[in-house]
């Protein structure tokens, strides 16, 4: 059962489209509505969300920067996007983040549903590729791996000695043979649980298979929009080199971090549910030069060590933590140490901003120096409450002390403690407490 979130600025439609969903014999299971970006979002962070339909044109957050976001925070959520009008740039930008449609108002019933259907069959189903290897035969295995004389010189060059970095690398031209171009570059590593040691139940010729089945889901998520060399590293693993050129690097402007995490979460989701096998994630930073390709693998290698602290937790970024001694792996004291300071940072700057209108989990995990995936992560499971459900808890607190103690209206509490829209609030506030604003008042 998929749940399914409507956006659109306009009650009519959101009531409208809510309404036949409800009455299509879909597999669905909750149909949330919000009149906003901002209310979205709320949902996004709060609510299990499976697909997202929303309209493009909604005041100060647009549709295409609630999907970005929807997608950075949650990586797995479809969307279709509704707009009134029919332009080239909009539809572009929609399905270049991977938007599954775009339907134009006034809406037909029947193209409505048929893409919401195609989209809720396609969720379950696996890569093409992937279930092309998973039936296939050995031979074909065999005759479409990558060998080692494409996996072993890349691996070289992510093992050379770090004493060799400050002069080019003497085989310069030939990695750039084999695509590696740049100039920026960054590194992640996909760690599977393919050894006898870890599961007993796979032989040597299953460990391949699912091996090679893992790198062609890798493939098939990195083909359609990164410059991405995939191959084989060491001990089953899966490694991978992104690059961009100078000018890709600076379209990506601030979302860089956000897209490779993105981009990992998606990896890590999609092997596990359709290959069973457990993986962890190592993702780099972003350098500058061929030569610092061995930085950026040692910095995949210590991200992953991070499991051993959050076991739950299977894509970490390199840049999350804090790096004492870069020779020296943390010990199990700094690694928990580190995790309650960045919670206790991030309550005291809560606590501070809780009233500022927009407020998002982006925002938070800039000002504290984490992403916004790992921060999100780490609050629940050391506080036991979701951030934006922290978020709210000071919000209601505080209106409801203003309402029993104040002659603020409605619309001044809902400014004072961070709302954009009384609306919104009330039904927040109702949602909280279980009586509206107005029913406490009296």
């Amino acid at each position: 059962m998929y749940n399914i979130l409507v956006v659109d600025d306009e009650p009519l439609i959101c009531r409208g489209l809510a309404g036949l969903l409800r009455a299509s014999g879909l597999g669905i299971g909750q149909i949330m509505t919000a009149a906003s970006g901002e209310e979205a979002l709320d949902y996004i962070r709060m609510e299990d969300v499976d697909l997202l339909i929303t309209d493009i044109q909604m005041g100060e957050l647009s549709g295409i920067e609630l999907m970005h976001q929807a997608k950075m925070a949650k990586p797995w959520v479809q969307a279709i996007i509704i707009s009134a009008h029919e332009t080239f740039q909009y539809a572009q930008m929609a399905i270049r983040l991977g938007a599954k449609d775009y339907l134009i108002k006034p809406l037909n019933s029947e193209q409505f549903l048929d893409s919401v259907r195609s989209v809720l069959l396609k969720m379950d189903k696996p890569l093409p590729r992937t279930e092309e290897v998973l039936s296939a035969g050995h031979e074909d295995f065999r005759m479409e791996e990558p060998g080692p004389a494409h996996s072993e010189p890349l691996n070289q060059l992510l093992e050379a000695p770090v004493d060799r970095l400050e002069e080019p690398h003497p085989k310069t031209a030939y990695y750039e043979h084999l695509g590696l171009k740049g100039p920026y570059f960054s590194v992640i590593k996909i760690r599977l649980a393919l050894s006898e040691a870890e599961d007993a139940r796979y032989s040597e010729q299953d460990a391949r298979l699912l091996q090679y089945a893992a790198l062609n889901i890798v493939k098939e998520l990195l083909d359609q929009q990164w410059h991405a060399d995939v191959f084989y590293g060491r001990n089953r693993n899966i490694h991978v080199i992104v690059q961009w050129s100078d000018e890709e690097y600076a379209e990506l402007q601030a979302g860089r971090i956000h897209q490779l995490e993105m981009i990992g979460r998606s990896m890590h989701h999609h092997i596990v549910k359709y290959l069973k096998i457990p993986c962890t994630v190592g993702i780099s930073q972003i350098l500058k030069g061929l030569s610092f390709l061995n930085v950026l693998s040692r910095q995949a290698d210590k991200a992953m060590l991070w499991s051993r602290e959050h076991k739950d937790y299977h894509v970490f970024y390199y840049g999350d933590f804090s790096w004492h001694n870069y020779e020296r792996d943390p010990d199990a004291d700094e690694l928990s140490t580190q995790s309650n300071q960045i919670v206790e940072q991030v309550k005291r700057y809560i606590d501070e901003h809780y009233h500022q209108k927009g407020l998002t989990i982006h925002e938070v995990a800039k000002r504290n120096h984490v992403s916004p995936n790992y921060l999100s992560y780490l609050f629940k499971k050391i506080t036991g409450s979701n951030l934006w459900e922290y978020v709210v808890k000071l919000r209601m607190e505080e209106s409801r002390s203003l309402l029993l103690h104040t002659d603020l209206r409605r619309y001044e509490i809902a400014e004072r403690v961070g709302y954009e829209s009384p609306e919104h609030f009330s039904k927040i506030f109702k949602k909280y407490y279980g009586v509206s604003p107005s029913d406490l008042k009296k």
